[in-house]
């Protein structure tokens, strides 16, 4: 199997040189780029053709959220793993609702940033329960607030259960087996819901399942 090809994001250089040796060391990976900006970071996607990107949110220029803007309605559909110093709540909201499959702080281990990048490029979201737990924190404070959205779309109960497996990380192939029903049929509830929800990825359903007060806290 040829490595995943992996452009790194970042607007310090020890950052990118740091994430060069973790990754070199398992050959899964290959480091194909790196940029120190969003704006640099789209030009390259051009040429080299990256399977993944690690993006840092805040830098000059173009910040990672500028760019994913972008990304977002690009025809590549690259997808995007957040990895930052920030752990703040509105910015896992917005980087989530944005597509990307996950968000790391950069004091993450070694495995866990592997195991984010092979869900990601499987198209498939990782997110850390620390993380989830900050989304829903947010999503609370926001109703309590009197943000809540009004409009909320209907979803079945086979829609919601299916969306709690997609929000732990679940496979299609695992959450038919644990459901009972095959892995079509799980594929098939999956565009029922981004057609719901008005999303194109899992992580923007758990992201705005979750701000939208449908997928709760206790039930993931």
């Amino acid at each position: 199997m040829n490595p995943y090809k992996v452009l790194i994001v970042d607007d310090h250089s020890i950052v990118r040189e740091g994430l060069k040796l973790i990754l070199e060391t398992d050959e899964r990976f290959a480091i194909i780029g790196e940029a120190e900006n969003g704006r640099i970071a789209l030009q390259l996607l051009e040429e080299l053709d990256p399977d993944v990107i690690l993006m840092d949110l805040n830098m000059p220029v173009m910040s990672g959220l500028e760019a994913m803007k972008v990304l977002k309605d690009h025809p590549k559909q690259v997808p995007v793993i957040i990895l930052t110093t920030y752990n703040e709540d509105e910015l896992m909201v917005s980087g989530l609702a944005l597509g990307a499959k996950g968000y790391l702080l950069k004091d993450t281990n070694r495995d866990n940033l592997f195991r984010t990048i092979e869900s990601a490029v499987r198209g498939e979201a990782l997110l850390q329960a620390d993380i989830l737990a900050k989304v829903f924190e947010a999503k609370n404070r926001e109703e309590a607030a009197g943000h809540r959205e009004t409009d909320e779309p209907s979803l079945t109960e086979r829609e919601i259960l299916i969306l709690q497996f997609v929000a732990r990380g679940y496979k299609s192939k695992e959450i038919g087996f644990d459901v009972g029903i095959s892995e079509r049929t799980v594929k098939a509830h999956l565009t029922n819901i981004y057609n719901k929800l008005g999303v194109d990825s899992r992580s923007q359903a758990v992201a705005t399942a979750m701000e939208r007060g449908i997928l709760h806290k206790d039930k993931i």
